[in-house]
Formats: C-alpha cells, sequence, structure tokens
C-alpha cells in the first residue's frame, strides 16, 4: 500500500510541474483544458498522497489548487458552450 500511495504522489507531482514546465514554455495554454486537467488530476492525486501523509497543509494548498483549477475549467467550458 506504501508504494501505492508513494506513486500516486509522485504522479500527481509530475502532473503538476509538468503543467507549470509546459505553459512557462508556451507548448500549452494557461487557459487550455489540458492545463487544467493537469492541475485538477495531480492535485487530486496529491491530496490523497497528502492525506496518508498527514500532511494537513500540503492538503489545504492542493484542495485550493484543484478548487481554482475546477472554477476555471468550468468558465473556460461555458465560454466555449456560448
Amino acid at each position: 500500500m506504501d508504494i501505492f500511495i508513494e506513486a500516486l504522489g509522485w504522479i500527481g507531482s509530475i502532473a503538476v510541474v509538468t503543467a507549470y514546465g509546459l505553459n512557462s514554455y508556451q507548448k500549452i495554454k494557461s487557459d487550455s483544458i489540458s492545463f487544467y486537467l493537469m492541475n485538477i488530476g495531480g492535485g487530486a492525486l496529491l491530496i490523497v498522497y497528502s492525506y496518508f501523509k498527514t500532511a494537513y497543509a500540503n492538503i489545504f494548498i492542493n484542495i485550493v489548487w484543484v478548487v481554482i483549477a475546477v472554477t476555471a475549467l468550468i468558465r473556460l467550458a461555458r465560454k466555449i458552450k456560448a
């Protein structure tokens, strides 16, 4: 179980850092679906990882991270739909 949780943490970290890197090098835009999904997925995995590690400050920051990405994704979806 520990290896599985560690893997989730690494995958989440890689997803968030990859999203940031791709955006920084202008490979994806900060308002793209892929950027939001990488942040949501990575943040969600980091929430799970942090919960098992009882790292409550990390849980908080990743919840905020995911909420920001989800609300931005919803706004983008509404914009595309209109």
